[in-house]
């Protein structure tokens, strides 16, 4: 329903902000590392929106980038996480690294997360893991070779199959990474595919 929300910002508070679109005061749920990197107030913003609609409650959850946007609505797939979870796993981790922690199994990763034990970290990366087309997965058995363009050509495995879990294509990642330097590592590869994505 609504795909963003620009306006002025009016209150910024822990746990939500509410933007005034011409005399509408929106009241938006958001993480607090989303609320912090929002400007002052009085200043104009533009927050991605996610509309949570119940029998008894309808609620506007907030983010700064498409990709959070993605990763909160991947995490309220997963069973037994609702949205207040989701937002907290948000507070404590970006996409990038939440997608890493999901392709490589991180379990320890993600079960440090606020509310989120090690059944349910396990149910996250069996879930979302399962989003992404076997035959373009990652092969939990593949070999190690030590060789510099073996390990570059990992790292761009890894950022593709990790992009995935954020809900791209594999067409999109392609194009999106073209020109991206193997010799970063695979977060700031995710990082500058992420940006290239966002165009």
């Amino acid at each position: 329903m609504f795909a963003y929300i620009k306006g002025s910002l009016e209150i910024k508070t822990r746990g939500y902000i509410v933007i005034d679109v011409n005399g509408v005061g929106y009241k938006i749920f958001m993480s607090e590392t989303a609320i912090e990197k929002l400007g002052e107030i009085g200043e104009s913003v533009k927050v991605h929106t996610y509309l949570k609609v119940r029998e008894d409650d309808m609620s506007l959850y907030g983010f700064n980038t498409n990709e959070e946007l993605r990763m909160f609505e991947l995490l309220l797939q997963v069973s037994g996480i609702g949205a207040k979870s989701a937002i907290a796993i948000l507070s404590n981790i970006t996409p990038s690294q939440f997608a890493i922690a999901v392709i490589t199994n991180d379990v320890s990763k993600i079960k440090s997360l606020p509310g989120i034990g090690p059944k349910t970290a396990q149910r996250i990366i069996l879930e979302l893991k399962d989003k992404i087309k076997s035959e373009e997965a990652i092969s939990e058995n593949r070999t190690i070779d030590n060789t510099k363009e073996e390990e570059d050509s990992e790292k761009i495995t890894e950022a593709t199959s990790a992009l995935q879990v954020l809900g791209y294509s594999k067409k999109e990642i392609e194009k999106a990474l073209q020109k991206v330097e193997s010799e970063l590592s695979v977060e700031e590869i995710i990082k500058i595919g992420l940006k290239n994505l966002a165009r």
